[in-house]
């Protein structure tokens, strides 16, 4: 029987430090230890899959916490019956005792984790639903202020208004135009559009 710790960051910027500090404290060797750095939306991570194909029945799994899972519970949730039901691997989260397969094999037990799982997922779901009508609300108040999203629009250099005036006089194309000013060609034709409020010719 073999004891794997998974650990799961973020981004590549988080410190996967405290997570290994706590899973090789618990005894796992580091050799079981598996990284991925990545979003805990789905389970398509390469090294989580890795450990899994690893993995035999009577193995235990050890995560610092239920989040390092993943993030999306009802998954998650999938997840977890799938490795201690149907790979009969124990599962021990670090974080939450009472979140310990080993401890509760019986029938009992496995419905106490469901619950648990049920109520964090939950309790994700309207966190996130909270986080998403407070970035909403957030960004309408911005808007009320005055405050404008997204890039802002490049500035006309002055050799424009020459250019635009030999563009319509059919001097200039649209293409050597925009050469000149070093921009793109639709740049271009939309900065014509917009000062003529017409649709140019290509």
């Amino acid at each position: 029987m073999t004891t794997y710790g998974y650990i799961r960051i973020s981004t590549k910027g988080q410190n996967e430090a405290r997570q290994e500090i706590a899973l090789e404290k618990y005894g796992v060797d580091r050799q079981h230890i598996f990284l991925d750095k990545q979003s805990g939306k789905n389970f398509e991570r390469p090294e989580y899959q890795k450990m899994l194909r690893l993995m035999s029945p009577g193995d235990s799994l050890i995560i610092k916490s239920i989040d390092r899972l993943g993030r999306n519970y009802s998954e998650v949730l999938e997840q977890w019956r799938f490795i201690t039901q149907h790979k009969k691997i124990s599962i021990v989260v670090l974080d939450m005792p009472i979140l310990d397969t080993r401890h509760y094999r019986d029938l009992i037990g496995r419905l106490i984790s469901d619950i648990i799982l049920e109520v964090l997922s939950c309790v994700a779901e309207m966190e996130h639903a909270f986080n998403k009508q407070r970035q909403a609300e957030g960004i309408q108040v911005a808007k009320d202020k005055g405050v404008r999203f997204g890039r802002k629009p490049m500035r006309r250099p002055p050799e424009f208004a020459a250019l635009h005036l030999d563009f319509n006089a059919g001097n200039i194309s649209a293409r050597k135009a925009a050469k000149i000013l070093g921009i793109t060609h639709r740049t271009f034709l939309r900065w014509v559009k917009d000062k003529t409020g017409e649709q140019p010719m290509v």
